[in-house]
């Protein structure tokens, strides 16, 4: 089976990077979610990353 990067449907909580993110590399969404609020505290690229990863990224097709 093909792993592929969706965004998640079940654990998001704005637009499902993060959890689409967790469940592809098998982690917590919440380690995800506080290393992207760390990238844009540090110098704003977790922001730009997250909005990029938002349009580029796939929401899971309903079923899957």
């Amino acid at each position: 089976m093909d792993k592929r990067l969706y965004r998640s449907r079940e654990s998001r909580m704005i637009a499902g990077v993060c959890g689409g993110l967790a469940e592809y590399f098998d982690m917590d969404p919440t380690i995800v979610r506080l290393i992207l609020v760390t990238a844009a505290l540090v110098g704003g690229s977790g922001l730009l990353a997250y909005i990029l990863a938002w349009i580029i990224i796939p929401e899971r097709p309903i079923g899957l």
